[in-house]
């Protein structure tokens, strides 16, 4: 794999930090700037509507830009935010910072993943794009635990100066790294671009699918501390090293689905949905033995990831001739959705369902619906395949 890929790693690490690492500094962000805990939370539904809105807007922008300019444009918005966050002297100033921040994520990582294919060769596309992914499930793993020791030993504000200082350095390697490339002199990524992309029923199939899966993972994910304590029976401390294990599978999972998907894509995004979801529904059962608890987490974890490098090659092949950089972004922001729709989810079923011991029940049944998409979306393929191919035939008698 080139070093360029790892340039792009770099650039996805700082990007995971900055969008999960306020999880863990709350409670110094509310006491500091006066606010509740609630309204420091929603921080984090901030940045996702940033990723979200971020996509569209910035593919209009830039949609005759080099992808290497843009890449680097999006590191310094996401360096000039991070500062911004640093230094906000109150809540509002430093929401507008974190939605500014926010903006660079989708097209970060949708451009990326263009950029990680055309570097290598066609049969190592997906595990390209995992190897960059790998920058998101390292930040989880490594840089979120840092963040947020750094931040309650020195104060919230150093943990975004020193997420500053990774934007500088991934601006850096990506300049010297990412090789030129010249700016497209077709309007692929303009409003004709979002056209052409967003009026793809495939395309539209494949972002479906997407959001459909990672509102069960965040379903899931977002209230893992609380079953852990509460259902399981953990100490509170017990669950960092817990979620350590959560990590481990993010990685195994990114690039064995990566490696899978290089082979045989359709295949791998049907198989790791179902994993996903057999996963979640098994983890209902197993959280009430600690042992059982810890492997299922592992198992989530790399059931999770190793959707990510199918469903965005996937997208990426259906949008192939109508702005894959546009429709990879549009992808990234499709994950954020879920995300978001995904907690609230699993708050709904606490708050109004079944209750905490059920989150996992309800979260695996989500996948199911990405499921029974991606099945219709394939199904429109081979169609539209076996009609071009009687058409191809028709056509020399004509």
């Amino acid at each position: 794999m080139p070093l360029a890929l790892y340039a792009l790693t770099a650039g996805a690490f700082g990007i995971g930090v900055t969008e999960f690492v306020i999880m863990g500094l709350l409670i110094d962000v509310s006491k500091d700037l006066g606010v509740s805990i609630s309204a420091a939370g929603l921080l984090i539904s901030g940045y996702a509507l940033g990723v979200v809105i971020g996509a569209p807007i910035l593919g209009a922008i830039s949609g005759k830009w080099s992808k290497k300019t843009l890449l680097m444009a999006l590191m310094v918005v996401f360096t000039v935010g991070n500062l911004a966050c640093a230094i906000a002297p109150d809540y509002w100033t430093l929401m507008a910072a974190r939605v500014l921040t926010a903006f660079a994520h989708a097209s970060f990582f949708g451009v990326g993943s263009v950029v990680a294919t055309s570097l290598v060769a066609p049969n190592k596309k997906a595990s390209a794009i995992a190897i960059m992914f790998t920058g998101l499930t390292v930040a989880n793993i490594l840089g979120v635990p840092f963040g947020t020791w750094l931040g309650q030993a020195y104060g919230w504000r150093s943990t975004f100066l020193a997420v500053t200082l990774i934007g500088i350095v991934a601006f850096t390697v990506i300049a010297l790294l990412v090789p030129k490339d010249e700016a497209s002199a077709a309007q692929e990524e303009t409003s004709q671009g979002v056209a052409a992309v967003l009026g793809r029923r495939a395309v539209l199939l494949g972002l479906l699918t997407t959001v459909l899966s990672w509102v069960g993972v965040f379903a899931g994910f977002t209230y893992i501390a609380p079953i852990l304590t509460e259902i399981t029976g953990f100490s509170e401390a017990a669950v960092s090293p817990i979620l350590l294990v959560f990590g481990g599978g993010l990685v195994v999972g990114n690039l064995f689905g990566g490696w899978l998907a290089d082979r045989h894509l359709v295949p791998t995004v049907v198989g790791s949905l179902i994993a996903l979801s057999i996963v979640l529904l098994a983890m209902t059962a197993a959280i009430h033995q600690p042992i059982l608890a810890v492997i299922a987490i592992g198992l989530f974890g790399a059931a999770a990831f190793a959707t990510v490098a199918p469903l965005q090659m996937w997208v990426l092949a259906k949008a192939e001739g109508a702005g894959q950089g546009l429709a990879s972004s549009f992808n990234i922001a499709a994950f954020n959705l879920g995300n978001a729709i995904g907690a609230w989810l699993g708050g709904a079923v606490i708050d109004h369902g079944p209750g905490l011991g059920s989150v996992t029940f309800v979260a695996g049944l989500v996948p199911i619906a990405a499921l029974v998409v991606a099945v219709i979306a394939i199904r429109m393929d081979r169609a539209n395949t076996g009609d071009a191919h009687k058409a191809a035939q028709l056509s020399p008698a004509e």
